[in-house]
């Protein structure tokens, strides 16, 4: 069996490389793009802190968070040991004392059946601030110690890289769909025909585009966010853990004295690749309100990706009703590293008609997808 993949984000690269470990011929094609999610992305692993109150998002992201520890060794047998993935705990930071009650009672819930999710400590300021030094000195704070953390570029190009260890292609191009009415063949890509028995579309935020020549409207939206990395000199940041406040902005350290802060969640912002000055005084204004220690830290630099927004929470993922031989995943919005890797492994198994190991109805592609003419 033949499955090309379109797109290498996370979702794609997963799907790649689990495919290619279980000898199917796989072929990833993705072209060069500015605004990439994964490539912007700092990844968080740790939805038992969510506030989230969906079922099925929490089903699907608590087993993503789950299936990092595995993947991460057998990336490891494959020779792959710069992953960007460590396991050092979330702060769940406030200066309140009843949120702090509550999200320590939520997460301890969580925790009866996802003994992932670690000790759950509550710690006072100094408690706190001795695991992460730059924070606010009135915070305090509730760990989850089995929370981690991701670097969304490093763990996509080591599962590439695993993938073609295994025997996958990678060809640098634009993918376009090739169909014959109702049944999608394959791709071409750089003038060249790839014939294959399924086609597995992980392009994000550009998938609309993809499909619409099938007369398929997929209700995607790009949504920028601009993530600001600052350098700190001489500090040893690596075991630092991520930090919640109770926004949609965090922060998390990584290996080489950086701290990245994000990010804004700007709807409407179409593929526009700018940073703009509210933007980054967004983020600067909320990094060092709950972080004031990294105001003499380094600007290095803002990156910015675009989320691929559906019209709810939860990941899109599964066959395109009406064609055979087309899976879509998409639609993880802000959620892409924690579930994204999780999500690439079930939907390689039903690209190739194999056994899923979760009810994939809650996800299905017909909530999000209108043909033309309808």
């Amino acid at each position: 069996m033949k499955v090309v993949v379109v797109g290498t984000g996370i979702v794609g690269a997963s799907a790649a490389y689990h495919l290619a470990k279980r000898k199917i011929e796989v072929v990833m094609v993705d072209k060069v793009q500015e605004g990439k999610a994964t490539s912007a992305g700092a990844g968080i692993v740790c939805p038992w802190a969510s506030k989230v109150d969906d079922g099925d998002w929490y089903k699907i992201a608590k087993r993503g968070a789950k299936h990092y520890p595995t993947l991460i060794e057998e990336l490891k047998n494959d020779g792959e040991e710069e992953v960007g993935y460590r396991k050092v705990g979330a702060l769940c930071v406030s200066k309140d004392t009843d949120e702090l009650d509550e999200i320590e009672n939520r997460v301890s819930a969580k925790q009866q059946d996802a003994p992932e999710a670690g000790e759950i400590k509550r710690l006072n300021a100094d408690q706190t601030r001795k695991l992460f030094p730059p924070l606010n000195e009135k915070l305090e704070g509730v760990l989850v110690s089995g929370a981690a953390r991701v670097d969304g570029r490093l763990l996509r190009e080591a599962l590439k890289r695993a993938a073609q260890k295994h025997g996958a292609q990678f060809i640098e191009g634009e993918g376009m769909l090739i169909y014959e009415s109702n049944k999608v063949t394959g791709v071409k890509v750089n003038g060249e025909t790839i014939l294959a028995d399924s086609v597995l579309i992980t392009t994000g935020a550009w998938a609309p585009e993809l499909l619409k020549p099938l007369g398929i409207n997929l209700t995607i939206e790009p949504q920028r966010g601009q993530i600001a990395h600052i350098q700190l000199p001489d500090q040893e940041t690596k075991d630092w853990p991520v930090i919640l406040p109770q926004t949609s902005h965090y922060m998390l350290a990584f290996d080489d004295s950086r701290i990245v802060a994000g990010a804004t969640r700007e709807t409407d912002s179409g593929f526009d690749y700018r940073l703009t000055a509210g933007g980054v005084k967004e983020v600067l204004d909320q990094a060092l309100h709950i972080a004031p220690g990294l105001t003499n830290g380094t600007l290095k630099e803002v990156r910015i990706g675009f989320r691929p927004m559906g019209p709810d929470i939860l990941p899109i993922l599964g066959p395109v009703p009406d064609y055979e031989g087309l899976v879509l995943a998409n639609g993880l919005g802000a959620s892409g590293l924690t579930m994204g890797p999780y999500v690439g492994k079930l939907a390689g198994e039903i690209a190739i008609g194999g056994e899923v190991e979760l009810d994939i109805t809650p996800y299905l592609p017909g909530r999000v997808i209108h043909f033309t003419g309808d």
